[in-house]
């Protein structure tokens, strides 16, 4: 009994030191989400301010945003496209870049009638790598901690 009681502590101690140095890579990986995610979406801004008369045609004729003229469609998707991820990539503003990036996406899924299943798979995973940005804000590597450190006079909360 005493073995196995030896062996379940060893275990318990490889394991919960192989997992702290796992969680040092948090910061690198949300690095990397926000970086990945936010190219994609800035450089499809950048394509639809390249051609703006195809842009137009795109969301009167192609893309069916509810709600909105095609025209403000345009303009804000487009504008979104540019400014959100720049955020997204300096982390300022983290989650509510994200957020918007969030749900330039969902618009994004939903406004297409056909969605080629290798789009749809990407949309899925910028969706996922955004809710994290989301649920766990931009991380050590973001302006954000360098905000919250001068507004709450040095106190960084331990959530992001």
């Amino acid at each position: 009994m005493d073995t196995l009681q030896n062996l379940f502590l060893q275990t318990s101690f490889f394991y919960r030191n192989v997992a702290s140095k796992i969680s040092m890579l948090e910061p690198v990986a949300l690095l990397a989400a926000r970086f990945y995610v936010a190219w994609a979406f800035f450089a499809s801004g950048l394509t639809k301010l390249r051609d703006w008369e195809s842009t137009l045609m795109l969301f009167e004729y192609e893309y069916q945003v509810p709600v909105l003229p095609f025209e403000l469609a345009a303009y804000l998707g487009t504008g979104a496209e540019i400014i959100l991820p720049l955020l997204l990539m300096a982390g300022l503003a983290s989650r509510f870049s994200a957020l918007g990036l969030f749900f330039v996406n969902i618009v994004a899924v939903i406004s297409l009638e056909d969605i080629a299943p290798v789009a749809y798979a990407e949309h899925v995973l910028w969706g996922v790598l955004l809710a994290l940005v989301v649920i766990f804000n931009g991380g050590r590597f973001a302006l954000d901690r360098l905000v919250e450190k001068q507004l709450f006079n040095g106190k960084v909360s331990t959530v992001s």
